[in-house]
């Protein structure tokens, strides 16, 4: 009966360290949807989520955490107390409103999260004739020139590093960007390239004002070429 004693008198022990030993410095990396607190309290909501041997044992598995626009998450245990967190977010270029949701699709045009709300630095995309969003899926735009298009934009702006916060594609496929109190009017989609740039180079200028900036003639490999900002 001694023994016995002394076994459980072990295992409670090994069990009080086990649950006393907890990462208390978490060093994150990759997120910029979320903050590194925001991070931390979805992947730690309680003390025995911070327990270290438990997220030494997570670490090795492949865990869905179900957070929107999260693709995945590493953890790497360093010490005793502390853990290296690696976060991969979903890409998204933009979203489309669909019923009462905003449907939120990478540079390929793949749907690949759902949410009540619009995420800041996203553009909505307005004009699209589409059917029914199905996650995961490809936009079912029904003209696939405009299609590739809007995918287009997209991917110039975010090579330009211009966040707008909505673009709308009229049915002759002209092209406007709204942000904050500017449009830019940039016609069709010829020399986009051009156009995105010269809008950059420029931004500074206009940024703090009010109006309309047409794009929609400008040529970067023409001389003398033009565009003008009306303000309002």
């Amino acid at each position: 009966m001694k023994k016995f004693y002394i076994v459980l008198f072990c295992i409670a022990f090994i069990l009080v360290g086990i649950f006393s030993v907890k990462i208390t410095d978490f060093n994150f990396g990759g997120n910029t949807r979320y903050t590194d607190e925001e991070m931390k309290e979805m992947l730690f909501p309680n003390e025995l989520s911070k327990i270290t041997l438990y997220n030494f044992i997570r670490s090795k598995l492949k865990k869905d955490y179900n957070i929107p626009f999260i693709q995945g998450v590493d953890i790497y245990v360093t010490g005793m107390n502390s853990a290296d967190i690696i976060v991969y977010e979903k890409s998204v270029v933009g979203c489309v409103k669909y019923m009462s949701s905003y449907m939120y699709f990478d540079k390929d045009g793949i749907v690949v999260e759902s949410s009540n709300n619009l995420l800041d630095g996203i553009p909505i995309i307005d004009g699209l004739d589409f059917g029914r969003v199905v996650l995961y899926e490809k936009l079912p735009i029904s003209n696939e020139k405009v299609f590739e298009e809007m995918l287009n934009i997209t991917q110039v702006l975010v090579g330009y590093g211009i966040t707008v916060d909505k673009i709308t594609i009229s049915s002759d496929n002209n092209i406007t960007l709204y942000i904050g109190k500017i449009e830019v009017y940039l016609g069709d989609s010829s020399e986009l390239n051009g156009k995105i740039g010269e809008l950059r180079d420029i931004w500074e200028k206009i940024k703090d004002l009010s109006g309309i900036l047409y794009l929609d003639n400008y040529n970067p490999i023409k001389e003398n070429t033009t565009y003008t900002f009306k303000k309002r």
